[in-house]
């Protein structure tokens, strides 16, 4: 069993030394433009050769994060920072988006590909899509418990879990709520983490329902490794060097030893806490003991003393690598200095002739003093075989400068692992997309739906609905497919059962909100359709979509609806028109944070920001959804305009107004004019 690689944040270079010198087996990093992490510093294209450099010299790999939606109008940069990736040879990708993944296959084909969390993958059948699709890890969901870890494990790709930092509310990808507020995207990078502010659940003050304590699952590293997770992931490139120090230093102690030291726990508690850590999700102990904010005591403990004493331990270079090496000395000959490090050679040859000694002459001790000061380099000299001819002289210069040289080639060598072929491609303008027709479709929460919901071309009901219910819809002319839920977790057996249901009853259209859902209506043959959780936000997203076989799907709530105008592709596509948009899609739940349960709550919960905004928690049983407290309207007339085949209606408040003819009739709706938004569909995001 192969250990467990211990997977380090990094935000600067001083955090790429830190880790490295702490004993991290590979880091992640962004580049300047497209990082899910985007106030971090990040590396532009001379900063990432050299911590590219830094690292692989050090035996450590190195992932580059281009891990955010990206828009149409920035993929010539996006190109660029492919190319600049490749070219510092890192080890791989860390992408969101099917997009840039399609774009990276394009320009480096043999670039590995990590899917980032921000896929939302929390599946076993997400994982098994993303093997199908190339992808050589996959970076799962931090709200996954030990069991749906393992059933993940049974695929044959590399996985990768988060095993310490901090915890967002939402699952990853699928948050929405600093977006709309502030149009601050934490798809983009720009999160203005609002899940920190105060919310109380029904009335009670004083609360903060959506913040979460930081996970800490380094007590499980060997199970971990056991299971047959390949990477342990420590969440934080917006955090100072110290902290990625004393979290490598901690997992490394835990993997090897089997228990982290008292010195090393209390160094990590002190350098960042939020009053504690949580397992929650792992141990699928979720509830009221996982929410915790930063206090003061958290802050002042993180003091001078202990960051200076954190820095001690990794202020100096270390010597990691083990080489061995054959010196050659004869006189009247330039003497040869070879270091191997098992896979390259690094052979100099001397400036200076080795003499005869007129006093004292050179020696096998002496020689070896000499050639083994390698300190200041990542390399220890564990053998040294001489060949010197006897009553010779060499000045100690010359075997100074003979071992400087060495250890200068065999950097060289090492910097480069993979030499990555790079194409050279001419990114055209998407053309246009032409619509030929213009639907209306609607998202229902239940199955019980008036006769104005005929008037729809499609309408999506839940998929766990009565399917004798589903008969019925089918029976008098409704035009019905089946949504899956967009939390997934531990589900895919029950989701499997009630597909192949609908299926047997006439049901033929899924709606699918992530990749696993994609998996597993495709695997039965349904007509695929894309919710907006896939994020789907450009040309190349949707010329995945297609080829992937999804019949249509709803784009991203992100887009400006000038952007959606100019996207191309065949695919068809429409956006989200009406409907209270969930902001997030929480596994844990917000009520929990004030001890109330599914019983207590009767999914009549709300929670209310320091301005008094209300919004409405819904929970399907298995997650909850924190809807916006108005309704999104965009007027039907105006979709079209911008080249859409379809508009979506999502009815998730179950009310006597909120129906189709209410809302398509919108002078009978005087709600729309006064209480609602245009969400994200002018102001766009950052």
């Amino acid at each position: 069993m192969e250990k467990i690689e211990i997977l380090a944040p990094a935000g600067g270079f001083d955090s790429v030394m830190a880790a490295v010198r702490s004993g991290a087996d590979a880091v992640y990093v962004g580049e300047k433009l497209f990082s899910a992490r985007a106030s971090a510093k990040n590396f532009d294209a001379d900063e990432l050769k050299n911590a590219v450099a830094y690292c692989h010299i050090h035996g450590v790999k190195v992932y580059v994060t281009i891990n955010t939606i990206v828009f149409d109008e920035e993929f010539d940069k996006l190109a660029d920072a492919i190319r600049i990736a490749a070219e510092a040879d890192a080890d791989a990708l860390i992408v969101q988006n099917q997009g840039v993944a399609r774009l990276a296959r394009q320009i480096a084909p043999e670039l590995p590909l990590h899917a980032s969390t921000q896929m939302s993958v929390h599946t076993a059948s997400g994982v098994r899509a993303l093997y199908e699709l190339g992808f050589s890890r996959v970076v799962l969901a931090r709200e996954m418990s030990r069991d749906e870890i393992k059933r993940a494990a049974r695929v044959p790709v590399e996985l990768e879990v988060f095993v310490h930092g901090a915890l967002c509310m939402c699952v990853s990808g699928q948050c929405y709520f600093s977006a709309m507020l502030g149009s601050r995207s934490g798809n983009r990078g720009a999160c203005a983490q609002t899940c920190r502010l105060p919310f109380s659940v029904n009335g009670q003050k004083g609360g903060h329902a959506l913040s979460l304590k930081d996970s800490s699952l380094i007590p499980y590293l060997r199970e971990l490794q056991e299971i047959g997770v390949t990477s342990a992931k420590i969440e934080g490139r917006m955090k100072r060097p110290e902290y990625v120090s004393a979290a490598v230093k901690a997992c490394v102690e835990q993997r090897d030893l089997g228990y982290v030291t008292d010195s090393t726990s209390e160094q990590l508690r002190g350098v960042f806490s939020r009053t504690g850590f949580t397992d929650g999700y792992y141990t699928a102990k979720r509830g009221r003991g996982m929410f915790g904010t930063r206090t003061r005591e958290d802050v002042t403990s993180a003091d001078e003393k202990l960051l200076s004493s954190i820095r001690a331990g990794y202020k100096d270079e270390i010597r990691n690598i083990p080489v061995s090496g054959s010196f050659t000395a004869k006189t009247g000959e330039y003497p040869v200095l070879s270091l191997s490090d098992g896979k390259n050679i690094a052979e100099v040859t001397g400036e200076v002739k080795a003499e005869p000694a007129v006093t004292v002459p050179l020696t096998d001790e002496k020689c070896r003093e000499r050639l083994s000061k390698t300190g200041g380099s990542a390399y220890k000299i564990t053998e040294l075989e001489t060949r010197i001819d006897g009553g010779i002289s060499l000045p100690a210069s010359a075997l100074n400068s003979l071992r400087r040289a060495a250890v200068e080639r065999l950097d060289v060598l090492r910097r480069t692992v993979h030499n990555y072929k790079i194409n050279d491609i001419t990114l055209a303008a998407p053309e246009p997309y032409c619509a030929v027709s213009f639907e209306q479709r609607a998202r229902v929460p239940k199955t019980k739906i008036g006769e104005s919901f005929k008037e729809l071309d499609l309408a999506f009901v839940p998929l766990f609905s009565d399917t004798r219910e589903l008969e019925r819809l089918l029976r008098e002319g409704y035009k019905i497919g089946v949504e899956i839920p967009r939390g997934m977790f531990d589900r895919e057996a029950q989701i499997d059962r009630q597909l192949e249901r609908a299926r047997e009853i006439g049901v033929t259209h899924a709606l699918c909100h992530n990749i696993g859902a994609l998996w597993q209506a495709k695997k039965l043959g349904f007509t695929l359709h894309g919710g907006f959780g896939l994020n789907i936000c450009n040309t190349y997203d949707l010329l995945w979509a297609e080829e992937y076989g999804l019949a249509d799907t709803e784009l991203s709530i992100e887009l400006r609806l000038s952007q959606v105008a100019r996207l191309g592709g065949s695919i068809g596509r429409g956006v989200v028109s009406y409907g209270y948009l969930p902001l997030m899609l929480c596994r844990c739940c917000p009520a929990k944070s004030v001890g109330l349960d599914c019983k207590s709550c009767k999914n009549q919960s709300k929670m209310t920001d320091r301005k008094g905004k209300r919004f409405l928690l819904k929970c399907d049983g298995n997650c909850t959804e924190v809807l916006n407290c108005v309704p999104l309207y965009i007027a039907r007339e105006e979709i079209p305009k911008h080249s859409t085949s379809f508009h979506v209606m999502v009815l998730n408040v179950e009310n006597s107004v909120e129906n189709v003819e209410n809302i398509l009739k919108t002078k009978d709706f005087s709600m729309l004019k006064e209480n609602s938004t245009r969400g994200l569909s002018k102001r766009g995001v950052e």
